[in-house]
């Protein structure tokens, strides 16, 4: 059985909740998804509440760290990611 969210590594209650509303119940389901994809459904459910950390807790869990200990290239590169989708969410002939 995958790991519950809430017990991964940078992942708590509160974001066991939202990403349980995108239908992200378990890491198997977060790492099928893929934390940018994660990232964007939660920024639509959920707004201004999620911020870039978000982003880098996700992946961080999925690769078993810190998110803190993202070295600066992961998340310049998680970043340009996640405005890349957004740009394509926002002009879907690109």
């Amino acid at each position: 059985m995958s790991t519950r969210i809430e017990d991964m590594r940078n992942l708590g209650p509160a974001t066991a909740r939202m990403l349980a509303e995108i239908d992200v119940l378990c890491e198997e389901d977060l790492r099928g998804l893929g934390a940018v994809e994660a990232y964007h459904r939660l920024k639509f459910r959920f707004g201004q509440h999620i911020t870039i950390n978000a982003l880098y807790a996700m992946e961080a869990a999925i690769r078993g760290c810190d998110w803190r200990a993202l070295d600066s290239g992961t998340k310049e590169h998680l970043r340009r990611q996640a405005r890349y989708a957004t740009a394509r969410q926002a002009d879907p002939a690109e």
